[in-house]
């Protein structure tokens, strides 16, 4: 009766599950379960798996999932269970040190090697034929490309939702030291294992939420994760020492092997997750490789609950043509993008689409138009003290996208350019790019770009934005001592509808998204002074500071 009892309620939960990811129908209730296998790695350590499958003796494909979130729990029940319901063989295996399995957890390092062997380890097993596939979405990306470049034997597919091949540009954007989202995942995962887990840094409220975001504000930041955790963080400690280092960071970079795999590769993504310009990245070297790849993003920033059923239908689809053979899903163009403020999806061939390069430039007067004018530059003291907040944008956790910029917009440390009504929507799709012209008397500052959408109402919400860190002759300065600072911007696909403004912000920080620039060149881990400095920002027709749009249409 208790299993009965057990797979009734299985039954009904899977039933929820694909209700809300409105999911193509089960063709299997309940999938056989094994649960918590041991896979030797050559080093001695164990590592603990759980296997699904359709009811049956003959050998299967397997759609490998690797994760340090646990096997089972709500989000992996988005994944290995949602496929082996739709007659696919799932085997979800623990990172090293996490839920079970033997040795110690050091995030990033050993998943290529574990994952070699993992992959070696079903390959000879009776139930697996030898294809396998991988799926999942995050960390559960990386732990697919720490194998994909390396196997002799490539694998059947890859589905990457919210993840990339390499993860250090996401930490050091332009330099800088994403602090919020590097603190945010360092304290999860120190706390997962936990009574209520993940859910004491996520959900505001808990002591460990309000614990970390006290840290962010303390002084030195390489402190910051054993404040948090009241413990030592090793990861946290590595990340905030090792700003940029090479030595330290390559061999978790597996983006040199992206454009080499042979493997057919769906990709998932939002435009305000913080891993949507590797992304983007791997998807570009792949088509352009000749790869058989896809991309799709949507109106999300990482891990969304909105996300997940377009996430898990893309990943599902892309394992059903790969290894049931139902190849009507890869009929589809090779990007699917959502034009956010249209309410509507669109298809292309490639990425970035053709549009018209159109640069807006700064003016005097918090201007911004078509040609730039003669005019003195602008100036703004930025205070480590007080640093400059961030509201929004490429967050780990917390809100994102169209957030009210009004009170920001107001502090004397920000400078504010805005259009004038537009006479027509404007569709902005494909990559953005600012160039602005920069003096600092010691040469260290930080300068940050946002594109806001000014309604009607007045409302300033965030589109776009992109850092940079200066150091002194990183950009090289001229005679004067300006140099011109090229900022990368977050790629996006948004409709500025008629009537609504363009603005654009340049300040100097969003802090705690990233670390306060101290002025000194203090390393980020140790800096500790506060002295307020100028800085300067030029914007006359020698100096023409602008940003760069992707006009389509």
């Amino acid at each position: 009766m208790s299993v009965d009892w057990r797979q009734a309620r299985a039954a009904a939960f899977g039933r929820i599950v694909d209700a809300w990811l409105e999911v193509p129908p089960t063709t299997i209730a309940v999938p056989q379960e094994t649960r918590d296998m041991p896979i030797p790695m050559p080093d001695g350590v164990e590592l603990l798996a759980d296997r699904l499958r359709p009811p049956g003796a003959s050998p299967l494909p397997v759609v490998l999932i690797r994760s340090p979130y646990g096997r089972r729990g709500a989000f992996m029940a988005l994944f290995g269970p949602v496929f082996a319901r739709r007659g696919m063989q799932v085997v979800t295996v623990s990172s090293r040190g996490t839920f079970g399995s033997g040795g110690t957890f050091r995030p990033f390092d050993d998943e290529k090697d574990d994952g070699l062997a993992v992959v070696a380890w079903l390959r000879a097993q009776p139930w697996c034929d030898g294809r396998i596939a991988t799926a999942g979405a995050s960390y559960l990306g990386h732990t697919q490309w720490a194998v994909a470049p390396y196997l002799d034997e490539p694998l059947e597919a890859m589905c990457i939702g919210v993840g990339a091949s390499e993860y250090v540009s996401s930490m050091y954007p332009g330099g800088a030291f994403a602090l919020d989202n590097a603190l945010s995942w360092s304290v999860l995962i120190g706390v997962q294992e936990q009574e209520l887990g993940g859910m004491q840094q996520i959900k505001p409220g808990f002591g460990f939420q309000r614990r970390t975001r006290k840290a962010m504000y303390g002084l030195p930041i390489g402190d910051a994760g054993g404040s948090a955790l009241g413990r030592p963080s090793p990861f946290f400690a590595d990340l905030s020492s090792n700003v940029k280092t090479i030595e330290r960071w390559d061999p978790i970079d597996h983006s040199a092997g992206a454009d080499t795999v042979p493997t057919p590769v769906a990709i998932a993504t939002g435009w305000y997750d913080l891993f949507l310009p590797s992304a983007l990245r791997d998807f570009t070297r792949l088509q352009a490789a000749g790869q058989l790849t896809r991309i799709t993003i949507g109106p999300w920033g990482h891990g969304e609950p909105g996300s997940y059923p377009t996430i898990v239908a893309d990943q599902l689809s892309w394992l059903r043509a790969h290894l049931l053979g139902d190849r009507a899903e890869l009929q589809r163009p090779a990007v699917r993008l959502f034009l956010q403020r249209a309410g509507k999806w669109l298809d292309f061939e490639t990425w970035p689409p053709p549009v018209t390069p159109t640069p807006v430039f700064l003016q005097p007067g918090g201007r911004l138009d078509g040609t730039p004018t003669e005019s003195v530059p602008d100036t703004f003291i930025y205070h480590p003290a007080d640093p400059t907040p961030s509201l929004g944008g490429l967050m780990l956790i917390g809100k994102t996208h169209g957030q009210d910029n009004r009170g920001i917009e107001q502090r004397s440390d920000v400078l504010v350019f805005t259009g004038e009504p537009l006479e027509r929507d404007l569709d902005l799709i494909g990559e953005l790019n600012a160039t602005i012209y920069v003096r600092t008397v010691s040469g260290h500052a930080d300068v940050f770009v946002r594109l806001c959408d000014v309604d009607p109402r007045g409302i300033s919400r965030n589109v776009t934005d992109g850092i940079l860190r200066l150091r002194p002759g990183a950009p090289a300065a001229d005679q004067d001592g300006v140099v011109t600072a090229r900022i990368e911007l977050t790629s996006t696909a948004y409709r500025f509808g008629r009537g609504h403004r363009l603005r654009v912000q340049v300040c100097g920080g969003a802090f705690p998204r990233f670390n306060r620039n101290h002025g000194t060149g203090e390393p980020a881990a140790t800096a500790t002074s506060t002295a307020p400095y100028a800085v300067e920002i030029f914007h006359d027709p020698a100096r023409p500071s602008r940003v760069v749009l992707p006009v389509f249409g």
